[in-house]
């Protein structure tokens, strides 16, 4: 165990590579820092040198997943230009990651686990707001060009609806829902709804 300490290997990128691992695995409540220390190969002590709390480490965690997001979302922006198309693109892109990657979705959004106010001690890393706002704030802007008169509350109104969408789709709700519904009724269809609720009218 100690020979994995004392390696050249950056520890504090393994822990958290190793939290990442877990999260996907096995969701949220594998992530015990003794857990995370065990499969990393070093002590139960040595996580603290670089994360002073489990909230600190559990947020550089929930960080990855914030990041891997915001590329899903250049992605899913690169073929369309319209603001509604765009806001379409970002809403498939945030269920298809809720659904394909589960247990990083769920923590990502746990701040009673999380420290997402800004107060994490800077050796931890960047704050976690810092990876998480620049996301509501680029939906904002795409419903600002929709036209929607208040586009912080309609954007902040989407995505409870689209998160909405995610989780109980994930927990079998939707699908049990809708199995006697008109026609197939998924996920895709589901994000239309919702930007038909919040989005004023016009060209799509």
């Amino acid at each position: 165990m100690e020979s994995s300490e004392e390696s050249g290997a950056p520890l504090r990128e393994r822990l958290v590579d190793v939290g990442v691992e877990l999260v996907l695995a096995e969701g949220t409540g594998a992530l015990g820092l003794r857990e995370i220390a065990r499969r990393a190969g070093v002590s139960h002590g040595a996580p603290r040198r670089y994360f002073p709390t489990h909230r600190s480490l559990l947020s550089a965690i929930a960080r990855r997943g914030f990041e891997d997001l915001a590329a899903r979302f250049v992605l899913a922006l690169a073929p369309v230009s319209r603001p509604r198309e765009q806001v379409r693109a970002l809403g498939l892109a945030y269920t298809g990651y809720a659904l394909e990657r589960r247990g990083m979705f769920e923590l990502m959004f746990r701040h009673d686990l999380l420290d997402g106010t800004g107060r994490e001690p800077s050796s931890a890393g960047p704050r976690l707001r810092e990876s998480t706002r620049p996301l509501f704030e680029l939906l904002t802007a795409l419903v600002s060009r929709c036209g929607a008169a208040e586009p912080e509350v309609t954007a902040a109104a989407l995505w409870a609806n689209l998160h909405g969408v995610a989780q109980l789709w994930a927990w079998g709700s939707l699908p049990l829902a809708l199995e006697d519904g008109p026609g197939a009724v998924g996920v895709e269809r589901l994000v239309g709804a919702a930007l038909d609720a919040h989005l004023p009218e016009g060209p799509r």
